[in-house]
C-alpha cells in the first residue's frame, strides 16, 4: 500500500493578514506525475489560504483513488480537521463558548471534499493522513509551497510545474523523520465560569445564559452596556450600580 499513496505539499500567504493571500499546492501521484497549483484572493488571512490549498488539493484528487499524505506546516489545520471540527458540527458551528466559528465556510468545505472522497472510495483508497513538517527549515517540498503561495499573494510571476517526477528539481521525498505535532501549549487557566450575562437597552434589562445571545442584544445600539457575573452576588451588585431592582430583569426570551 505504501507505495500506492499520494504525496501532497499544501501551504497560504498573506500579506497583512488580512490583506492579499495566495496559496499553493504540490501533488505527486504514485506513477510519477507532478502538478503545481497555485491562486490568489484579494482580501484574506493566512488561516484561510492554509484551508484552501488542502481543499484545492483535495477537489484536484477527487477522482483518484489511493491513500493521500498531506503535508502542512498549520497546526491549525492539522488540529481543526482531526479534532475540533467535530465539535464545531456537532454544536451547529459554535465554539464551546457559543461562540461563531472562525473561518467556517473553509472548514465545511473541508469535511465536504473528506466525507466525498469517503463516500467515492473503499476505506484504504479513501484515506488521508495528516503530516505536520515545520515551516521554512528547509524541507523541499514545503518551501516550494511556500515559494508558490508568496508568490501569488504578492502577484508575482511563478511558474507551476506539471509533468514527469523525472524532470522535476524539487526533492519531494526529502522528508523530515518526525512528522509529528508539536506539544500543545498548557492552556491558560480558564476565567470563572459565567452566573449570567445581562445586558441593558434604553431601560430594558435582560439576563442571558450566553455570552452570544447578551452581544446579539447590544451588538450596534448606542448607549447598550452589558456585563457577566459570577454569582447571585455579583449580579445583585451590578444591578445596583445599574439602579435596577432584580424583579425587574427579564430573562432572555
Amino acid at each position: 500500500m505504501e507505495s500506492r499513496f499520494t504525496l501532497v505539499f499544501a501551504d497560504g500567504a498573506c500579506s497583512g493578514n488580512p490583506g492579499p493571500g495566495g496559496w499553493g499546492t504540490l501533488i505527486v501521484t504514485p506513477d510519477g506525475a507532478v502538478t503545481e497549483l497555485g491562486g490568489h484572493e484579494p482580501e484574506t488571512t493566512n488561516n484561510r489560504m492554509e484551508l484552501t490549498a488542502v481543499g484545492k488539493a483535495l477537489r484536484h484528487l477527487e477522482k483518484t483513488p489511493g491513500p493521500l499524505h498531506i503535508h502542512t506546516d498549520s497546526t491549525y489545520v492539522i488540529q481543526g480537521i482531526t479534532k475540533w471540527a467535530f465539535g464545531w458540527s456537532k454544536r451547529g458551528w459554535k465554539t464551546a463558548e457559543g461562540g461563531e466559528v472562525a473561518n467556517a465556510i473553509y472548514w465545511k468545505r473541508l469535511m465536504a471534499l473528506l466525507a466525498q472522497r469517503r463516500q467515492t472510495f473503499s476505506d484504504d483508497d479513501a484515506k488521508v493522513e495528516w503530516r505536520y513538517v515545520r515551516g521554512h527549515v528547509g524541507v523541499p517540498g514545503n518551501e516550494r509551497v511556500d515559494e508558490i503561495a508568496v508568490a501569488f499573494s504578492k502577484r508575482r510571476s511563478v511558474q507551476l510545474y506539471v509533468g514527469p517526477l523525472q524532470g522535476y528539481d524539487v526533492a519531494v521525498h526529502d522528508l523530515p523523520e518526525d512528522m509529528s505535532l508539536p506539544a500543545e501549549k498548557p492552556r491558560q487557566k480558564e476565567a470563572a465560569k459565567a452566573y449570567s450575562y445581562l445586558s441593558e437597552v434604553g431601560r430594558s434589562v435582560k439576563r442571558h445564559a450566553t455570552w452570544a445571545a447578551c452581544e446579539r442584544r447590544v451588538k450596534g445600539v448606542a448607549g447598550a452596556r452589558f456585563k457577566k457575573s459570577k454569582s447571585p452576588e455579583d449580579e445583585a451588585r451590578i444591578l445596583e450600580e445599574w439602579g435596577v431592582k432584580p424583579q425587574d430583569v427579564q430573562a432572555e426570551d
